[in-house]
C-alpha cells in the first residue's frame, strides 16, 4: 500500500505542492492534515479526501511518515517530535534555523534508523541530479558563481506574506537551493565571509575543504527587472552552467516521495537526507554570523 503520510502545514506550498503530490502519488496515501489553524487544516484535508487532526500526536499515531511545510523553526520542533515517534521524514529546506536544532534532529533520525529526505526542489529533477553526480565525479573545479535574485514581495505573490521569509531573507530561503547543488561538487565549506547589501541582498564567499571558492549573491527582494537564477561552475573545463530543473514542483515532490520510500524499503542511500540538510544549515548560520560580526567565520566556529 505504500507509506501513509501526515501533512503538517496548510499554507500555499503545503496545499499546492506537498498535498497535490501526495494525493496524486500512486504508492503513497495522504492520510491526515494538521495545521496551526484548524479551519485551514479542515479545508485542506477536505480538498484531498484526508482526515483533519487537531492534535499532532494523534496524527503521528496513524501514519508512517510526515511531510512538513512549515516555517523552519516550527518544522525543526515538529520533525524532532515525529522522529521520536518513529516516523520517517520528508522535510522542506532549510531543516532548521540553527545548527544545534538541525544536529539534534539528524542525531535522532540516525539513532532510530529512520529514512529522511530534504526537499531541495531542483535536486529532484533528473537534469540537475545527473549534472551534480557527473560534476562531482569529474572534479577539477575551482569554484562557483551564483546569483539567485527573487522578487516575492510583489502583489499577488503567494510567498510574500511569509513572516519568516521577511525576517531571514534570501540567505535562508533561496540560499539552500544553491548550496544543495554546490556542496556535492565543491565539497564541505570550512569558512564563510558575508556582507549585507541593498534590497536585502546577502553576498558571501565560501572557502571549501579542497581550496575551491564560491561566490554567491541572494535576495528575495530584487527589483522586478533584476530577477535571475544562475549557477555557474568554473574550473579546468572553463565556465559550465548548472542546468535548470526539468520537473514541476509537484513532479519533483513526487520524486522525493519515491526516494523516501526507497530508503524505507531497501535502505537506499539518499544524498539529500537530514544530515545533508544539517550541513547546509551550518553554512547559512556561519554566513549570518559573518554579516553580524563583520569578519570571516569558520563553520565550526559558528556551530560551536
Amino acid at each position: 500500500m505504500g507509506l501513509r503520510f501526515g501533512l503538517l502545514g496548510t499554507g500555499y506550498w503545503a496545499a499546492e505542492t506537498h498535498g497535490a503530490a501526495l494525493d496524486a502519488h500512486p504508492d503513497a496515501t495522504l492520510a491526515g492534515v494538521w495545521g496551526r489553524d484548524p479551519a485551514k487544516a479542515a479545508a485542506l484535508a477536505d480538498r484531498y479526501g484526508a482526515r483533519a487532526y487537531d492534535d499532532v500526536d494523534a496524527l503521528l499515531a496513524d501514519v508512517d511518515a510526515v511531510a512538513i511545510a512549515l516555517p523552519p523553526d516550527v518544522q525543526a520542533d515538529l520533525a524532532l517530535r515525529a522522529a521520536r515517534a518513529g516516523k520517517h521524514l520528508l522535510l522542506d529546506k532549510p531543516v532548521a534555523l540553527s545548527s544545534a536544532a538541525a544536529g539534534e534532529l539528524a542525531a535522532e533520525v540516525a539513532a532510530r534508523g529512520l529514512a529522511s529526505v530534504v526537499f531541495f526542489t531542483n535536486r529532484f529533477s533528473d537534469t540537475v541530479e545527473e549534472f551534480v553526480s557527473s560534476a562531482a565525479a569529474e572534479g577539477g573545479w575551482h569554484g562557483v558563481r551564483a546569483t539567485l535574485f527573487a522578487s516575492i514581495f510583489q502583489p499577488g505573490n503567494p510567498y510574500g506574506a511569509s513572516p519568516w521569509r521577511r525576517e531571514r531573507g534570501g540567505l535562508w530561503d533561496v540560499g539552500p537551493h544553491v548550496l544543495s547543488v554546490v556542496l556535492p561538487v565543491l565539497g564541505p565549506v570550512t569558512r564563510v565571509t558575508a556582507l549585507a547589501g541593498p534590497r536585502h541582498t546577502t553576498h558571501l564567499l565560501t572557502q571549501h575543504e579542497d581550496g575551491a571558492v564560491g561566490s554567491f549573491a541572494v535576495t528575495l527582494d530584487a527589483a522586478p527587472e533584476a530577477k535571475t537564477f544562475e549557477i555557474v561552475l568554473h574550473g579546468e573545463r572553463g565556465w559550465v552552467p548548472v542546468p535548470g530543473g526539468d520537473r514541476t514542483a509537484v513532479e519533483a515532490f513526487g520524486a522525493a516521495v519515491d526516494r523516501l520510500s526507497a530508503q524505507v524499503v531497501g535502505g537506499a542511500d539518499e544524498p539529500c537526507d537530514v544530515r545533508f540538510g544539517r550541513d547546509v544549515v551550518a553554512v547559512l548560520e556561519a554566513a549570518e554570523r559573518s554579516v553580524s560580526l563583520g569578519r570571516a567565520v569558520g563553520v565550526d566556529e559558528a556551530t560551536g
